[in-house]
């Protein structure tokens, strides 16, 4: 057994040996092209409450590149953080637009938030809660997002469109949908063909592709949301948005009752989705360790909190775990270096936003499509001849996608894992009961609230 010094003890990033930093380099850059687009998403949904769209440019990479090499040094994943989609538009939409909350007392929400999974992690109870999901469901979690990253790229690319008669439906095969098939095509061929770096080429060859489009036919292409860069350097600083932290107003009497309930909304959802993203990308890349257990993931876990943390202070919403790393994992990312790629390059796309941004949802979403169909390779181990093991398991795998959230499909899937389980033990001799953590009945007890509450 390898004896660790101290330096490699508190920063596990000097502990590899011979890395493929090559390789790592390139799975840092493809996660962090699958997850550019929130570097133009996430001002445009927190701008509606009245904040600078150019301020929260600059704060969402910087944000995003804090978590990131923080996740790369002091846990060795690859594994890339940023502000949360679904968590933004929450903060934007419901607690400042519907619940008329100011912005600022918001962040200081995401602030309190960050405060109480850092306790949280410190004491190891959300290191306990990943550890106690079983391998089945850990499984099926992989093959959930799988299944939801996808159906992103989908969306995105215009493949699968709203309808009003049957939810989602077939799109118009548009440019865009065209550039996807293309890319996607080019990743399978050559990923078959074993070349390395297959995703990022398709992600390249596709934004290529886009950009001739929008030069030949600006409005058609503008139509699809795609458009060429409209610049090269830009930066703009942040000191409308830094430490607006409002506490005095957040705890105030007319406002604590309103504050709880979306801190507690915030805690939920981060904490279920950093969950489910952690034991998903770790399954599928083969990470969990001999126990079925994610890696470091106490360490993850607190990064993941400081980088909530970090964000609030720096004017950002919940920063959080991205399922879109699963693309980096899929390029061959295997260590911190890995996520301190995704993170210098955010700290680089402050000052080369227009670039960054200007790459189509139409690019990635070959990457996102094609990492889908990895993962959901992982639900071929799973016993679905086993119906207590294989009805929750189904249902996390379905729930993903079709909810369009990690946290509900693991919601609904550890439901009913523990129902299926305590009743099929109540009728069973004892031999044949299942052993089912104490952890699993109170996330369950926990779930029963949330349905009811949220």
């Amino acid at each position: 057994m390898q004896t660790l010094t101290k330096k490699e003890k508190l920063l596990p990033i000097f502990s590899n040996k011979k890395v493929d930093m090559k390789k790592e380099m390139l799975a840092g850059l493809t996660t962090f092209l699958t997850m550019a687009y929130i570097i133009a998403v996430n001002p445009n949904i927190l701008s509606a409450t009245g904040m600078p769209a150019g301020a929260l440019v600059t704060a969402t990479c910087l944000a995003a590149a804090i978590a990131c090499i923080l996740m790369g040094l002091f846990a060795n994943l690859p594994f890339a953080l940023a502000s949360g989609m679904g968590l933004n538009a929450y903060f934007a939409y419901t607690v400042v637009g519907q619940m008329g909350i100011s912005w600022q007392v918001a962040l200081t929400a995401v602030f309190v938030e960050g405060i109480i999974f850092i306790l949280l992690s410190l004491f190891k109870v959300r290191e306990a809660v990943v550890n106690a999901i079983p391998k089945n469901m850990k499984l099926a979690v992989t093959g959930g997002i799988g299944l939801f990253i996808a159906f992103i790229g989908m969306v995105n690319s215009g493949l699968v469109v709203a309808n009003e008669s049957t939810m989602v439906s077939l799109g118009t095969f548009t440019p865009a949908v065209i550039i996807t098939i293309i890319g996607l095509i080019i990743i399978a061929v050559l990923d078959k063909k074993g070349v390395r770096g297959a995703i990022l080429w398709g992600i390249l060859v596709s934004a290529i592709i886009g950009w001739i489009f929008a030069l030949i036919n600006s409005e058609a292409a503008a139509a699809l949301g795609i458009y060429l860069p409209t610049g090269i350097f830009k930066f703009e600083g942040i000191g409308e948005i830094a430490g607006k932290v409002d506490l005095v107003h957040a705890f105030s009497a007319e406002n604590i009752k309103m504050f709880i309930t979306v801190v507690f909304t915030f805690l939920f959802v981060d904490f279920f989705d950093t969950v489910g993203t952690l034991v998903g990308v770790c399954s599928k890349a083969k990470m969990l360790d001999e126990k079925g257990n994610v890696p470091n993931a106490g360490r993850a876990l607190l990064v993941d909190a400081v980088g909530t943390t970090a964000g609030s202070l720096l004017g950002v919403s919940t920063v959080t775990t991205y399922v879109e790393s699963s693309t980096g994992v899929a390029a061959g990312g295997r260590t911190g270096f890995t996520a301190i790629t995704t993170g210098v390059l955010f700290l680089i796309a402050m000052f080369f936003s227009p670039i960054f941004i200007a790459i189509p949802g139409c690019a990635t979403a070959p990457a996102l499509i094609y990492v889908g169909y990895l993962m959901l390779g992982a639900v071929k181990e799973i016993h679905f001849d086993n119906i207590t093991e294989g009805v929750p398991a189904f249902l996390t795998i379905a729930a993903m996608p079709l909810t369009y959230s990690i946290g509900d499909g693991l919601t609904l899937g550890i439901l009913s894992y523990v129902i299926i389980n305590f009743l099929y033990n109540i009728f069973s001799k004892k031999e044949e009961k299942h052993n089912v953590s104490w952890i699993m009945y109170v996330l369950a007890i926990i779930f029963i609230f949330k349905l009811i509450l949220l």
